[in-house]
């Protein structure tokens, strides 16, 4: 791995953020800086933490560190994808999102685990 775009989790994250960000723009309108804002973000927040640690993959802690923080974003992004779905179930992407989202979690739990195993610093 040469870049951090080559993990496939980062690739996963980077590509269910699209989806996220064009899926709340169905919101309703007063949703799209509430409930939408905060599933952006968090969707988002995922891939930007999986990157952060990678430029700090020399010190093993800091990596696997920030590689929590992504599970913890993508922990908040399955929370609001439920609500969302609770709130508005006539919007049917967010029920297709929600079961990558929890695959997409396994992935980063996976990788956390081989890195703590297997990451030379």
């Amino acid at each position: 791995m040469s870049n951090y775009k080559d993990l496939e989790i980062y690739q996963i994250a980077f590509a269910l953020a699209k989806k996220v960000h064009i899926a709340s723009l169905k919101l309703p309108s007063f949703e799209l800086y509430e409930q939408g804002s905060q599933v952006r973000r968090s969707s988002k927040s995922i891939k930007d933490q999986i990157a952060e640690g990678y430029g700090r993959r020399r010190y093993k802690p800091e990596f696997i560190k920030f590689l929590i923080y992504a599970q913890s974003s993508c922990d908040e992004t399955t929370s609001q994808l439920g609500m969302i779905i609770e709130l508005y179930p006539d919007l049917p992407d967010f029920y297709e999102l929600l079961p990558e989202y929890v695959n997409l979690g396994k992935k980063i739990n996976c990788f956390i685990q081989y890195v703590e195993a297997n990451w030379k610093t």
